[in-house]
């Protein structure tokens, strides 16, 4: 069970991730739309779980997982220093396909309401 001070530490990390991803000149994520799609922070806030989404799918996802991995020093640097944490929390990115899976939900809809507007 996540506390209070659990879930707004995730919250502030996941934005400051996606800030610092946003920033980083990798060519392995600049070319494709990556999103943090979900953080994880366990009791004693040394460790996060990042969960990292993309649109082209769950392939890109995970070679951004790759790159973000390769990259974890730097990222726990700075956002350790952006949020002024005394010890940074060590950062495990997890490939997730919840954008394209949104997206196909989102298809599904749109289809159902054009059936629906075909049969009126």
């Amino acid at each position: 069970m996540s506390t209070y001070k659990q879930d707004r530490a995730a919250e502030d990390i996941k934005r400051e991730l996606a800030a610092v991803i946003r920033e980083l000149k990798d060519p392995r994520l600049s070319e494709h739309l990556i999103s943090v799609s979900r953080a994880e922070v366990t009791a004693d806030l040394s460790y996060v779980k990042v969960y990292v989404s993309a649109i082209e799918g769950l392939d890109v996802a995970k070679q951004a997982v790759k790159a973000l991995t390769n990259a974890s020093g730097l990222i726990r640097r700075e956002v350790g220093k952006r949020l002024r944490l005394r010890k940074a929390p060590e950062l495990k990115f997890i490939a997730d396909d919840s954008i394209e899976y949104g997206m196909n939900i989102a298809k599904r809809l749109e289809d159902l309401v054009e059936n629906s507007s075909e049969d009126d």
